[in-house]
């Protein structure tokens, strides 16, 4: 009897223990855009639709930035208001990555290929890498629940 009850505590527990660090490590969910000099600029959600992972601004920090458009963005993007802007798109999973997606920053307009992981030591922070041919930008986000 003493023998099944610790491979159930230990069945019990370890599944716990699995799923507890899974979810740490997903993409998804809320996380505070970083900048430079260590200040918040807004929160972007993270979510996946249609088999792809996307990303919108779903709070600017500061009240007077909030009516922001976007009006160097290319396209349909063009004068659309920041807040509420799909700024992450079209990503998909490959191993612990999320990889072959579009990034854009709604200060520039410019459109970045890029990929986004869970920083392993560290899975309240998000890297968000963009690319300009061979060279890259990494920005640390961190999350916000």
């Amino acid at each position: 009897m003493r023998i099944k009850f610790n491979l159930l505590n230990l069945l019990f527990f370890g599944s716990i223990l699995i799923s507890s660090g899974l979810q740490a490590q997903e993409v998804f969910g809320k996380w505070k855009v970083v900048n430079d000099a260590g200040r918040v600029n807004s929160i972007v959600e993270i979510y996946e639709k249609d088999d792809a992972v996307h990303g919108k601004v779903i709070r600017i920090t500061k009240e007077e930035h909030r009516d922001r458009k976007c009006t160097e963005c290319p396209g349909k993007l063009k004068n659309q208001p920041i807040e509420g802007l799909n700024v992450i798109r079209d990503f998909k999973k490959e191993g612990d990555e999320y990889v072959d997606g579009t990034l854009i920053d709604p200060k520039s307009g410019k459109e970045y290929k890029g990929k986004i992981w869970v920083n392993e030591e560290h899975p309240d922070k998000l890297n968000v890498r963009g690319y300009i041919a061979f060279f890259y930008k990494t920005k640390v986000w961190e999350r916000a629940e």
